[in-house]
């Protein structure tokens, strides 16, 4: 059973078990021992605590038999193009994503692109419980970018929109202060587009601070203040992007990706006339997508679920409501920048402003966010499943529950939706009340 391993690799807190020196260690020289020697690749986003796990990953990979290259501060869907287009054996995302500073993490792409099987990723844990050592020599030199590396990741992204596809287009792009902060808006401005940023000045310690995909509001303000077109908010290591349109309206990833997906119908790139997605997903966007002949596959939530899914549908399209979009025309994971550009594309192909395209009307929707002290399986908890029970006979199959555990926080999520705004917030309330005094921190 997968312990260290969550929904999206390894996180927790900077300098603690598990992202401590030693236990990073053992994880790079179990991966080096796994592939047998080979070039394993690390990119990383702008936490200040990134230097050190990248060290004591390599010195890992070094002991296992195996080379690391650093690329540098990179998107986390770099290290899996990279991956697949070099003879690197694997790669290393070194990010907590949406997280703040203080967290952060590892993800690991095989050398097709993707991320690992938790069939895989179990026997690398119990590797690393079996080659733990208590101390550990890690050296302290600098570290180097592999600028070579980045340009090839940079002329990837351009090479999937037209050329100057943007020209003339006013973008307003929020970094968070993350990986994204060079690359995104240099690939914008070489597609063309006039772009102000904001929050891409990284310290270290100020990436996702009320900036970026989870708070896209100041980004809204400015695309209405600089009369953009739109708007394109990354998270930390800028494997998802939400947007703004011209009125300032915040779109999520629902909607990009049924506009992608007409995009692709109209192209003859819809396969089979299916989109994934998870389990999360408005039902507004389903029943949309079913009166346009489209069906709606859902998996569970974690881009690498989406990619498995879509892998066994022959789907060429996916993604996550968090802003997770997978085109397999051209990459193996979820991609902010690519994302973006492809959009800026769609929309300069339209006649009209982004806030005049039709997408779906969504079902009301409420997501609320609790600290839990563990995880014990909802079914055990006596008190939640009656509230959970009430609640069903209220919504009285007009809407839908759906409450989990995140993967990668100790949170317990719970979603309602129905088509009573007052109805599903009391219903969310009251079961994330009833489990917080269970299981709350």
């Amino acid at each position: 059973m997968r312990v260290l391993f969550g929904t999206d690799g390894i996180r927790g807190k900077a300098h603690e078990y598990p992202l401590d020196p030693n236990t990073m260690f053992a994880l790079g020289e179990a991966l080096a021992h796994r592939l047998e020697g080979g070039t394993i690749l690390m990119g990383m986003d702008t936490r200040e605590s990134g230097p050190e796990i990248a060290r004591a990953l390599a010195a890992g990979i070094a002991a296992g038999g195996g080379q690391s290259v650093l690329i540098g501060v990179v998107p986390t869907p770099a290290v899996a193009y990279l991956c697949r287009t070099t003879d690197a054996a694997a790669g290393l995302s070194i990010s907590a994503s949406h997280n703040p500073y203080g967290d952060n993490g590892v993800k690991i792409f095989g050398h097709d692109g993707m991320k690992l099987a938790d069939a895989i990723e179990e026997e690398i844990e119990d590797e690393m419980r079996a080659i733990r050592r208590a101390e550990v020599r890690i050296s302290d030199a600098p570290l180097f970018d592999s600028p070579e590396l980045i340009e090839s990741y940079e002329s990837f992204l351009l090479s999937a929109v037209k050329p100057d596809a943007l020209r003339g287009r006013n973008v307003v792009l929020d970094t968070g202060n993350g990986a994204a902060y060079r690359i995104g808006p240099e690939a914008f401005r070489r597609a063309g587009a006039s772009v102000t940023v904001i929050n891409d000045q990284p310290n270290g310690t100020n990436i996702n601070e009320q900036s970026g995909a989870l708070h896209p509001q100041r980004l809204a303000e400015i695309v209405v203040e600089r009369g953009a077109d739109f708007g394109v908010a990354f998270d930390g290591d800028a494997d998802r992007a939400i947007f703004a349109d011209d009125k300032g309206k915040i779109r999520d990833g629902d909607e990009i990706i049924y506009l992608w997906a007409q995009k692709f119908r109209r192209e003859g790139k819809l396969r089979g006339d299916c989109v994934v997605t998870t389990v999360m997903s408005n039902f507004g966007f389903e029943r949309q997508l079913t009166e346009d002949g489209i069906e709606l596959c859902r998996a569970n939530v974690g881009d690498k679920y989406v990619l498995e899914l879509m892998l066994a549908r022959g789907a060429m399209l996916g993604g996550e409501q968090s802003g997770h979009i997978i085109d397999l025309t051209v990459h193996t994971t979820g991609d902010g920048i690519h994302t973006a550009l492809v959009f800026g594309e769609l929309l300069a192909e339209e006649s009209k402003p982004f806030s005049q395209l039709a997408t779906f009307s969504p079902m009301p929707q409420i997501l609320l966010n609790r600290k839990v002290s563990s995880k014990p399986p909802l079914d055990s908890l006596p008190r939640y499943q009656e509230e959970l029970a009430k609640a069903s006979r209220e919504l009285d199959g007009r809407g839908r529950i759906l409450v989990r555990y995140s993967g990668t926080e100790n949170l317990v999520r719970v979603m309602v939706e129905g088509d009573d705004d007052a109805l599903i917030r009391r219903i969310a309330e009251a079961l994330a009340a009833v489990l917080v005094s269970e299981i709350g921190a």
